[in-house]
């Protein structure tokens, strides 16, 4: 049996709250991890990253003896270190040159991991632009029909998102979109580029748009996969009953949407109505049932 150990101290008891299974998780963070070599375009290509994914992400500047596709006991110890479900591995080879294994993790267990080479990449230093602020939440925009014909290509735009998705947010305003990232999937390549989101005067009340572009800007050519299954896969998206929206019954939206909503009452009998006396709520004699009473005409004084 596993020995079950409890906090000692109050800042124990608040780790071990953090690290605890909740309804609504915290916002993902990312482990940028050096193989025992790695090239230059490939400590710069995670340097740009790490920029674009702060402050929810972490760098290991040492090199590491390690083969995530062979033996990823030290990936998952890294995770459990520093609670990070996201992982970016950098190495270089001959057979594979500047290569990234780009993976995911599920109750710190490894659960896919996509490997892809680096091609045409510009650093951010590169750009001499002005550059968005740090932990801005991008505009993600997917172009391609491979992303959704091929099983490969879904899992890497599935993700793409998780990587740069940050923190969910319900509104945003228009003045805070400020940075793009577009992925375009043609020939077997996604080609990943990053713009500012400039907003300028049209004279109208809607802004004209324009994108400038501010690097880093690289080719991925996808390369080995190791996929979940699709049972866990399917428990790893699992969604808690209670984060779920009720439905309200009788309650419906229009297309503008205004709430509207429906009363369900019994028939009322508006005979038994207590309302005010007034002369023309009585009923007539013909209603009743009896004669009505006619009244007699004036004469006049000459007759």
């Amino acid at each position: 049996m596993d020995r079950v150990t409890k906090p000692k101290t109050h800042r124990g008891k608040q780790f071990l709250e953090e690290r605890a299974p909740k309804l609504v998780e915290n916002p993902k963070k990312v482990m940028f991890i050096r193989g025992n070599k790695t090239s230059e375009i490939v400590v710069r290509t995670m340097t740009d990253l790490y920029m674009l994914k702060k402050p929810l992400a972490i760098m290991y500047r040492r090199k590491n003896m390690t083969r995530p596709f062979e033996d990823a006991t030290s990936i998952e110890f890294f995770s459990l270190k520093s609670d990070s479900s996201l992982f970016v591995f950098g190495c270089h080879t001959k057979k594979r040159p500047h290569n990234l294994i780009l993976g995911r993790l599920f109750d710190y267990h490894i659960l896919d991991m996509i490997e892809v080479g680096v091609v045409n990449f510009k650093s951010l230093i590169t750009y001499k632009k002005e550059k968005c602020v740090a932990g801005s939440k991008p505009c993600l925009i997917f172009t391609g029909d491979l992303f959704e014909t091929d099983e490969n290509y879904r899992r890497l735009k599935n993700f793409l998102i998780d990587l740069f998705r940050g923190e969910v947010v319900t509104e945003i305003r228009m003045a805070g979109l400020d940075h793009a990232l577009l992925f375009t999937a043609v020939e077997g390549k996604v080609h990943l580029r990053s713009y500012r989101v400039l907003l300028k005067k049209s004279g109208h009340s809607t802004p004209r748009v324009e994108l400038d572009e501010i690097g880093p800007s690289l080719d991925l050519v996808m390369r080995r996969t190791h996929l979940a299954s699709s049972d866990l896969y399917k428990e790893a998206c699992k969604v808690p009953k209670a984060t779920k929206p009720h439905k309200e019954k009788n309650v419906s939206r229009d297309v503008f949407g205004t709430k509207h909503g429906r009363i369900h009452m019994q028939r009322q009998d508006f005979s038994k109505l207590q309302v005010r006396k007034s002369k023309a709520l009585k009923r007539s004699a013909k209603s009743t049932g009896g004669h009505q009473r006619t009244k007699k005409p004036k004469l006049d004084s000459t007759d």
